[in-house]
C-alpha cells in the first residue's frame, strides 16, 4: 500500500514552510513558520532557546496506544487550541492568542511548538495518514545530531510515519538547479548560496557531501533588507513606513545594479522613469501613495556593500563565496567555482546572479594574475570558469530538490523505517545515507 503513495516533502524554514508531495512542480502550501497558541508562551521543555535532550521532548500528542489512539486525539480538541501559518497571524491579531516562531536562524528552537506545527501540517493541510507515507524533511547545514534525533522521535512516535529521510537543504538546492538550461551535467558538486528570511549560508558541496569546515554564515538576509527599506522610507517621511509596506516594496521594486554611483546619477537624471509609486492600503481601508526611490537598488546592495547597512559586518558576499571555495579541498575548487547555485527568496532580485558572477570573477582573475606575476610568464594560467546558476525554482529550491529526489526509485531504500527506529531508537538518524551521491543515479 505504501508503495503507491507519494513521499511527503516538508521544508521548514525560519520565515516560511513549504509542504507538498514528491513529483510535484511546486509545494501545495507555503505559509509562515508561525504558530498561535492560547494565552502567553507555553513553558516547559523546549520553550526557551535551548534544545531539550531527546528524553525531554514533549509528548502531548500521543494520546493512546497505537496509531488509532493518537490519530483520533490529534483530530479532536487539540486542533482548536492553536493555529499555524497565515491562520496563526490572523488569530494572534485578535485577543486570546500569542504568536510564536519555533525556528530561529534555520534551527528548531521550540520542539513543543514544532510538534504542533507538524501536526497541523500533516492532518489539517496535507490531510494524509503518516503511516501510509514516507517523509522527506530538510535541515540546515551543521544541524546538531540531537536535533535530528528529536525530529525522528516526533515523526516516528507521535506520527508513526512509514519512513523518514532528513536531507541537507544545500544538497537539495543543487538538485533543484538541474532544471536550469545552464546546467550541463547533473552534478552534486557546487557552491550553494542559500539566502532566506533569517540567514544566508554559503555551503560548498562535493559529490553530495557538505564540506562542513568551509561553510560560512552571513548575518544579512531578507529580513535585514526589509528593515533597511523601512529605515529609508522613515528617513524620507513617507506616509506609510510599516514593515508590511517595506516588504512589498522590496519584493516588487528592488533590483541589483552593476554600479551604485552610476545608478544614483541615473535616478537624479531621470527621476520620472526611475522613481516608482506604491499604493499602500491602510487598516482603515484608505490608500496612501508611497514613493519608491533609491531603495530600489540600495536595499539589495547590502549583500555587496554591507557597510551601508551594518557597522559590525563588512565582508561583501562575493568575497565570502571566494573564501569558502579557497578553503575547500584543492581538487574540488574548480567544480565549486563553475557551479555556484542560488537558492531562497533573497536571491531572486533582478541581476543578482549576474553581479555576483562578475564580482567573483574579478577576485579570481586578480589572484591568478598576481600568481602569474610572481611565477613569471612560464606559469600562464588558462583561467578559471566562474558560473552562477540562476533558475526558475530558486524561491523553493530545497523543496523542489526534495520533490525531485523523493520520487526516485532509490528514495525509499535511503529512508529510515518505523521498524528500524523501533529496533535501534532515535540514534538511527545519525547514520547518514546519502541520497543522490556516488553510486546512485
Amino acid at each position: 500500500m505504501a508503495n503507491q503513495t507519494p513521499a511527503v516533502v516538508m521544508d521548514n524554514g525560519t520565515g516560511y514552510s513549504k509542504l507538498g508531495f514528491a513529483g510535484n512542480d511546486s509545494p501545495s502550501f507555503v505559509f509562515p513558520t508561525a504558530i498561535a497558541t492560547k494565552g502567553p508562551a507555553a513553558g516547559g521543555a523546549g520553550s526557551g532557546s535551548g534544545r531539550p535532550a531527546v528524553a525531554n521532548k514533549p509528548t502531548f500528542l500521543t494520546g493512546g496506544a497505537g496509531p488509532t489512539g493518537h490519530l483520533s486525539g490529534k483530530r479532536g480538541t487539540e486542533d482548536l487550541d492553536f493555529f499555524i501559518g497565515d491562520e496563526a497571524l490572523t488569530a494572534a491579531a485578535g485577543p486570546g492568542y500569542g504568536i510564536h516562531y519555533p525556528i530561529r536562524h534555520g534551527q528548531i528552537e521550540n520542539w513543543d511548538h514544532m510538534e504542533r506545527f507538524w501536526s497541523n501540517s500533516i492532518f489539517k493541510y496535507l490531510r494524509v495518514e503518516p503511516e501510509d507515507h514516507h517523509f522527506l524533511l530538510t535541515e540546515p547545514p551543521l544541524n546538531p545530531p540531537e536535533n535530528r534525533e528529536n525530529t525522528a522521535e516526533i515523526m516516528f512516535e507521535s506520527f508513526n510515519c512509514a519512513g523518514l529521510y532528513i536531507a541537507v537543504q544545500a544538497v537539495l538546492a543543487l538538485a533543484a538547479s538541474w532544471t536550469s538550461s545552464k546546467v550541463v551535467d547533473r552534478s552534486l558538486t557546487g557552491t550553494v548560496i542559500d539566502s532566506g528570511e533569517g540567514v544566508t549560508h554559503v555551503i560548498p558541496v562535493a559529490e553530495g557531501y557538505v564540506i562542513g569546515s568551509s561553510i560560512k554564515s552571513i548575518p544579512i538576509a531578507g529580513r535585514d533588507i526589509t528593515y533597511f527599506v523601512q529605515s529609508l522610507l522613515r528617513d524620507r517621511g513617507e506616509p506609510d513606513s510599516s514593515l508590511k509596506t517595506a516588504e512589498r516594496i522590496k519584493e516588487e521594486f528592488c533590483y541589483v545594479c552593476p554600479d551604485i554611483v552610476k545608478e544614483f546619477a541615473r535616478f537624479d537624471k531621470e527621476p520620472d522613469d526611475r522613481i516608482k509609486r506604491y499604493d499602500a492600503r491602510q487598516p482603515n481601508g484608505k490608500t496612501v501613495v508611497v514613493e519608491v526611490g533609491y531603495e530600489r537598488f540600495l536595499a539589495p546592495e547590502i549583500f555587496f556593500n554591507p557597510e551601508i547597512y551594518s557597522s559590525d559586518y563588512l565582508t561583501p558576499l562575493p568575497n565570502v563565496v571566494d573564501t569558502v571555495i579557497q578553503t575547500s579541498p584543492i581538487d574540488v575548487r574548480r567544480g565549486l567555482y563553475k557551479n555556484i547555485v542560488l537558492s531562497g527568496g533573497s536571491t531572486l532580485y533582478k541581476d543578482f546572479g549576474r553581479r555576483l558572477q562578475r564580482d567573483i570573477k574579478h577576485l579570481v582573475d586578480a589572484r591568478l594574475k598576481a600568481s602569474e606575476v610572481r611565477a613569471g610568464n612560464a606559469a600562464k594560467s588558462g583561467g578559471l570558469d566562474v558560473k552562477v546558476i540562476t533558475h526558475n525554482r530558486q524561491r523553493h529550491g530545497p523543496w523542489f530538490g526534495g520533490s525531485l529526489l523523493g520520487q526516485t526509485p532509490e528514495f525509499r531504500s535511503y529512508c529510515h523505517t518505523k521498524a528500524e527506529y523501533d529496533e535501534i531508537g532515535p540514534s538511527i538518524v545519525r547514520r547518514f545515507a546519502l541520497l543522490g551521491g556516488p553510486g546512485s543515479t
